[in-house]
């Protein structure tokens, strides 16, 4: 690596860590200090973790680091190190890519700092608890919702998330389960699955507007990984006079992808209450340092990491008032 790389580097650190608290030089149990290592906060969904975590953590005496990566995994490690040598008591990561963590979770272990994986997994064992929505659950979701938009059947074309977050494969884990029984009967055929890289909607739009093309628009269903792919393959769609008429999955219930629902062009998203998630996310950070007893599934995730699974709840035209009564969106927001 040069000298302008590292330079670079550092500098990305350093940037990253300016508008964060400053960090006391030995933690204590009564306030402890939290490290929250955050994919990109350019997406949407993750700025509201951030906001909803440091709130409640604020209100169980804790301070919190944000670091965002801003999608790079390398960036990332470096961040984690950071807050390594800073001694938080707590590490709550977001990872870009688990693959490359496993040297900078070892350090953490090996410094006594726990280490919580938010939302998506990190298969390790220097990681003490992984807190997500039950997302098998929310692939059964989306692919029990693309299915009763199908009810004469037809052509489905499978979008994934990136292949390196481990959440995208339990969704579509989940959703093909709920698919594969109308293909074997013959009602649905899969015309092709591909993954889209780094969950990017501009990655989506060109998949879809290439699958459109191959197939001479020939596509009565998409299945979308999230939000934000579904408004990649609805603008596919936009482009050939097709949205609306075809049915596309979600989730993570961004604010243009509820709009959207509300306008009729994507089918339904999966809200997974951030609020909820951040808030027990900051508990159990607290409960760790404080080694308060904490009840875990009973089942393990892969990796044999120990596991807390929240519920998520799925968004149509139907309910999406409901984003309204739990204080998500405000109705001028949604403009209902």
């Amino acid at each position: 690596m040069s000298r302008f790389t590292v330079r670079r580097t550092l500098l990305a650190v350093l940037a990253a860590s300016a508008a964060c608290v400053s960090l006391p030089a030995f933690a204590s149990k009564e306030k402890p200090v939290i490290g929250f290592s955050i994919d990109d906060l350019r997406v949407e969904r993750w700025a509201r973790d951030r906001d909803y975590f440091i709130a409640a953590a604020k209100g169980l005496g804790a301070e919190v680091s944000v670091q965002s990566a801003d999608g790079d995994s390398a960036k990332q490690v470096a961040q984690i190190e950071n807050l390594i040598s800073k001694k938080v008591d707590v590490l709550v990561i977001v990872p870009k890519d688990q693959s490359t963590l496993t040297n900078v979770l070892k350090e953490a272990k090996k410094a006594g700092i726990k280490v919580v994986s938010y939302d998506r997994l990190i298969k390790s064992p220097d990681v003490d608890v992984y807190i997500s929505f039950d997302n098998e659950r929310v692939g059964t979701m989306q692919g029990e919702a693309l299915m009763k938009a199908m009810p004469n059947g037809g052509n489905v074309y499978v979008l994934s998330g990136d292949p390196g977050d481990n959440n995208a494969k339990l969704f579509k884990a989940g959703a093909m389960s709920e698919i594969e029984p109308f293909v074997k009967k013959g009602d649905i055929k899969i015309l092709g699955e591909q993954a889209v890289k780094d969950w990017l909607p501009a990655n989506a739009l060109s998949i879809a507007e290439n699958v459109l093309t191959q197939f001479n628009n020939k596509i009565d269903g998409f299945l979308g990984p999230n939000d934000g792919t579904a408004g990649g393959i609805i603008q596919a769609l936009a482009g050939q006079k097709l949205a609306g008429k075809v049915p596309v999955t979600g989730q993570d219930a961004e604010l243009a992808a509820v709009k959207r629902i509300i306008a009729g062009t994507q089918t339904m998203t999966v809200y997974k209450s951030l609020n909820l998630i951040a808030t027990e996310a900051a508990k159990l950070s607290v409960a760790l340092v404080k080694g308060d007893k904490i009840t875990f599934k009973s089942e393990k995730a892969e990796g044999g990491v120990n596991q807390i699974l929240l519920d998520p709840i799925v968004i149509t035209k139907d309910n999406v008032d409901f984003l309204v009564k739990d204080g998500f969106y405000t109705k001028e927001q949604l403009g209902i």
